[in-house]
């Protein structure tokens, strides 16, 4: 039960943000939690859910280093936010 928690909640906010539901958002979770059980062989529900958050944002921080999304989202948050990035440069 408590598996299934995080991969529904992440399809809803997913379809809410991007009005589309995505199958693959929603049994990407419970692929990984099998896949960490295999690996670190433990039934630690709890240890299984952090090791899937911590993958996934090493996941998603390398994916953001690797594509640039700051510079690219640059002038966007600097309109949205009201921020000039000039000043944070040293």
């Amino acid at each position: 039960m408590i598996l299934l928690i995080t991969p529904i909640l992440g399809s809803l906010k997913n379809f809410i943000k991007y009005k589309k539901f995505n199958i693959f958002i929603l049994l990407r979770t419970p692929i990984i939690y099998f896949f960490i059980q295999l690996l670190v062989q433990t039934n630690n529900i709890y240890k299984i859910l952090i090791y899937e958050r911590w993958l996934m944002f090493l996941f998603k921080i390398i994916r953001s280093l690797i594509r640039n999304d700051f510079m690219i989202n640059k002038k966007k948050y600097e309109i949205k936010y009201q921020i000039n990035y000039d000043h944070y440069v040293s």
